[in-house]
C-alpha cells in the first residue's frame, strides 16, 4: 500500500477521535462553560477514564470526590494523580459480579453525599453493563436467561428496554431518584443512532415519557419475572435539577474527518446514511459507491453486524466490513476504504479495524491464506494481520460507533 495515502487516512481517522475524545470533548465544554461551585464527579462508560481526565484537567480545584467505572483495561494510569477519585473496572458488554457491585458502590456514593452536593455525570457507551442494580427479586442467573427470553420472544426494541428499565434500580431514569433532587449536570458521549439520551447507557437519568404497563409479554418472559418486585417509573419532579447535553456524536466524528481531510489537501463528501445491517453487503455497496464517485476522500458512518458461524475466528464487524471490501476492490488501483470502530476496539480484538485495497487481498495470499475463506469464517483479522492492514489504536477514550473512510484517486 502507498504509504503516503495510507498516513493521511489515518490521520483523517485520528482527527476525527481526537474531536469525540472523552478528554476533548469534556474539557472543552467546561471550559466554554465553567463549573461555578465544587460538584462530586460520577463516569460511567468506555470513555469514562478520558472523560473524567478532561474534567479534572479544567475543573480539578472543584471536584471534590469522583467515582469513574469502565471496562477491563480501560483505565488510565494519569488518574493515579487524583486519590479523591475512586476507580472501578467493571463487566462489559455482558453484565457480571463486578456490575453489581460497582451499581452498589454507585448508589453509596450518591447516599453518602451532603444533601447539598452537586454532582456531574458523564456517561458514554457501555454504562448499562458496567454498573447495574437489578430489582428485588431478580439476579445474575435469570437476567441472562431473561435476556435470551427476550431476544427470542419477537418482542419490539421498545418492549424490550421496558422490560429492562423495569428489573433495573438504576435503568431508564431510576438513578435519578437516588439523588433526591441535588443539582447535576450529566454530560453524555453518544454511541446510539439518534443520540437519544434515553438510550444511551440506557439513561440513568433521563425521565422515560409516556411508559405503559408491561403487558402482552410471552410466556416464557412472563415466568421469569413472577417473583420479580419491578421497578415503577420515577416521580416526573425528581428530573427538575438535572440537565443533560450531548457532548460527542458521530456526526462529530465524520464533520472532524472531513476538516481533516480538506486541510491535507481533499476533496471531500459526507454521506448522511446511517450504515447499519449487514457488514459485507454494506462493503459492496461502499466501494460500488466509492468507484463512480469523484476523486477525493468519502466518509461514511454507522454500526454494521456479522452472522458469525458456529465457531468464529479472529475480528469484530469493521474488520469484517473491510476484509470484503477487499475482495470487492480486488486489482483495482486507486481504492482505498478504512473501517474503523472509533472506541479502538473492533469486537472480540485488540484492533480497531482495517485500512485495505486492491492489493489487500493478493499481500493476504501470499501467506497462503483465502480471502474468501477468512470471510466465510468471520476470521478477517487473521488475514487482515497477514496482508498488513490492521489498525491499532488501543482504547480510544470514546466510542461514537464506526467511521469508514474512502479514498478515490
Amino acid at each position: 500500500m502507498n504509504n503516503a495515502v495510507r498516513d493521511d487516512l489515518l490521520h483523517i481517522y485520528q482527527a476525527a477521535l481526537k474531536r469525540v475524545s472523552g478528554f476533548d470533548a469534556v474539557k472543552r465544554r467546561l471550559e466554554e462553560r465553567p463549573l461555578q461551585v465544587e460538584h462530586r464527579l460520577i463516569a460511567i462508560g468506555k470513555a469514562a477514564a478520558s472523560m473524567s481526565l478532561g474534567a479534572l484537567a479544567v475543573g480539578g480545584d472543584l471536584i471534590k470526590a469522583g467515582l469513574v467505572i469502565t471496562k477491563h483495561d480501560h483505565l488510565d494510569p494519569a488518574l493515579d494523580k487524583y486519590p479523591h477519585v475512586r476507580c472501578l473496572e467493571s463487566d462489559h458488554p455482558v453484565p457480571g459480579e463486578d456490575s453489581l457491585a460497582a451499581g452498589a458502590e454507585l448508589l453509596e456514593f450518591i447516599e453518602q453525599a451532603p444533601a447539598d452536593a452537586r454532582f456531574l455525570f458523564l456517561i458514554s457507551g457501555g454504562a448499562s453493563s458496567l454498573a447495574e442494580v437489578l430489582a428485588e427479586g431478580m439476579d445474575l442467573e435469570n437476567l441472562r436467561k431473561l435476556t435470551d427470553a427476550l431476544l427470542a420472544g419477537g418482542l419490539s426494541i421498545t418492549k424490550m428496554n421496558q422490560v429492562r428499565r423495569g428489573i433495573s434500580r438504576i435503568k431508564g431514569g431510576h438513578l435519578a431518584t437516588f439523588l433526591k433532587r441535588r443539582e447535576t449536570l450529566c454530560l453524555l458521549i453518544s454511541d446510539v443512532p439518534g443520540d437519544d439520551p434515553a438510550v444511551i447507557g440506557s439513561g440513568p437519568l433521563v425521565r422515560i415519557e409516556g411508559e405503559s404497563a408491561l403487558e402482552n409479554l410471552p410466556a416464557n418472559v412472563t415466568r421469569l419475572l413472577e417473583n420479580v418486585r419491578l421497578v415503577p417509573a420515577p416521580d416526573a419532579s425528581v428530573f427538575d435539577s438535572i440537565d443533560i447535553e450531548v457532548i460527542a456524536t458521530l456526526e462529530d466524528a465524520k464533520t472532524a474527518a472531513a476538516a481533516e481531510a480538506g486541510r491535507l489537501g481533499y476533496a471531500t463528501k459526507v454521506y448522511p446514511e446511517f450504515l447499519e445491517d449487514d457488514a459485507a453487503a454494506a462493503a459492496r455497496s461502499l466501494t460500488a459507491q466509492l468507484a463512480d464517485a469523484a476523486d477525493g476522500i468519502h466518509i461514511w458512518g454507522g454500526e454494521t453486524a456479522v452472522t458469525l458461524p458456529s465457531n468464529p475466528g479472529r475480528g469484530g464487524r469493521n474488520q469484517h466490513l473491510a476484509l470484503a471490501a477487499a475482495l470487492e476492490l480486488k486489482g483495482k488501483q486507486g481504492l482505498y476504504l478504512l473501517a474503523a470502530g472509533t472506541d479502538g476496539t473492533d469486537g472480540p480484538t485488540e484492533d480497531a479495524g482495517a485500512l485495505v485495497d486492491g492489493e489487500t487481498v493478493a499481500r493476504g495470499e501470499e501467506s497462503g491464506l483465502s480471502a474468501e475463506d477468512a470471510l466465510k469464517r468471520a476470521d478477517g483479522g487473521t488475514f487482515l494481520e497477514a496482508s498488513g492492514d490492521l489498525i491499532r489504536t488501543g482504547p480510544s477514550g470514546t466510542n461514537v460507533m464506526d467511521l469508514v473512510i474512502g479514498l478515490k484517486m
